[in-house]
């Protein structure tokens, strides 16, 4: 894992391979990496803390970088405790170090610890600068990318961006794995929600010369920079990355994920190359979560239980909403023995969403597929192909 950034911006962070569920819900096999930098110059700057399960080696690291020295300023740009929950040890160990945050920042710091900072603390607010000696700190505020504190700092000399989670992704900073799948189904499933918010930060980093994006999560990026901007840009709107349809199904006894594996097999054979199939019951829904937003298309096919939908359909469609999806084409199957509902409840669902086309025809299935079925998928393929 390349960790070098210059003389100057060391990286003092830490892998956490142990952790099973980050955020208490994404399962992360490949674990996280907790990010957290030191500007060395004349004075000292502390870029964010780390979360208490690596604190320790945090601290291991922070200390062989500073020798003796002694650091003047924590930079506090989210205060979420993945980030924030070591900064009571910090500042007790260096009880001369000011904390640098905003409004907002210092709120949260009363609220996580009972921590006494008067006559420590430094607010900034949009453009302001802290000077470090030949680095100059340039702040910039990123409210609700995905906390209402959270501000990124642009370092002039080195034309390095510290974005907060932004630009983050799961697994560890030695996991060989594409930086795309897990970063965009950690923006989706964290960030995605406030896209608005993201193309006022886009707008902002536009008139900034950006050489090297170092993230609280994932790797350190410093070459085509260009491409994350662009991904970034193409979620943030809500646009489609790839051409292709996910077939997100929920069945009780195998019969509706009979009828969603021959639909998959129709759009492959009517030329669809990307086509995704995911069981809502047994696989990762944030993955479920990820592909909708990748994909053009997508097709629901949902059980009908105690009259409603089968619960794992629904949760998903909560979390669709959750995170602002739209501008999508969406087809439905639904299944029932004897008063299939799930099509018009998941219809209505989608209804209440931006921008989401649903096609005709909904194929409803009878208790088990039929080979009449046959000809309503493919009504239905066409329908999206």
């Amino acid at each position: 894992m390349d960790t070098y950034i210059s003389e100057a911006i060391r990286y003092v962070g830490a892998d956490d391979k142990d952790i099973d569920l980050f955020e208490g819900q994404y399962v992360v096999p490949n674990g996280m990496a907790y990010n957290s930098y030191v500007i060395l110059d004349e004075k000292i700057a502390v870029m964010d803390t780390i979360d208490v399960r690596r604190q320790s080696e945090w601290l291991e690291n922070l200390t062989q970088v500073l020798g003796e020295k002694t650091p003047d300023y924590l930079i506090v740009s989210h205060m979420e405790p993945d980030h924030a929950a070591s900064i009571k040890v910090l500042a007790e160990k260096y009880p001369h170090m000011t904390i640098v945050g905003n409004a907002k920042t210092f709120q949260l710091i009363g609220q996580f610890f009972d921590l006494d900072l008067a006559g420590r603390t430094l607010a900034v607010k949009e453009g302001d600068t802290l000077s470090l000696g030949s680095h100059t700190l340039q702040f910039i505020m990123a409210p609700m990318i995905h906390w209402p504190e959270v501000m990124m700092t642009y370092e002039q000399s080195e034309k390095v961006l510290f974005t907060a989670d932004a630009f983050g992704k799961f697994g560890t900073l030695d996991t060989q794995e594409d930086w795309d799948c897990e970063a965009r189904r950690y923006y989706f499933n964290i960030v995605g929600k406030y896209g608005a918010q993201v193309q006022t930060l886009l707008k902002k980093a536009a008139n900034l010369d950006i050489r090297t994006i170092c993230s609280l999560h994932g790797p350190i990026l410093k070459e085509n920079l260009g491409y994350y901007i662009e991904k970034y840009n193409i979620w943030s709107s809500y646009e489609p990355e790839d051409a292709g349809v996910l077939v997100a199904y929920a069945s009780i006894y195998g019969n509706t994920r009979a009828a969603a594996l021959k639909l998959a097999e129709l759009f492959r054979e009517a030329g669809v190359e990307k086509v995704a199939v995911t069981d809502l019951a047994r696989e990762d829904m944030a993955e479920a979560l990820e592909d909708a937003f990748r994909y053009d298309r997508m097709v629901l096919a949902a059980s009908t239980y105690d009259g409603g939908m089968f619960p794992v359909m629904e949760e998903f469609l909560h979390h669709l909403k959750a995170k602002n999806y739209q501008k999508r084409t969406v087809g439905l199957i639904e299944n029932g023995s004897w008063a299939p509902a799930s099509g018009k409840l998941m219809r209505a669902f989608l209804e209440g969403m931006k921008n989401i086309t649903v096609v005709e025809p909904t194929v409803t299935i009878k208790s088990s597929m039929k080979e009449g079925d046959l000809d309503k998928l493919k009504e239905l393929v066409k329908a999206l192909a």
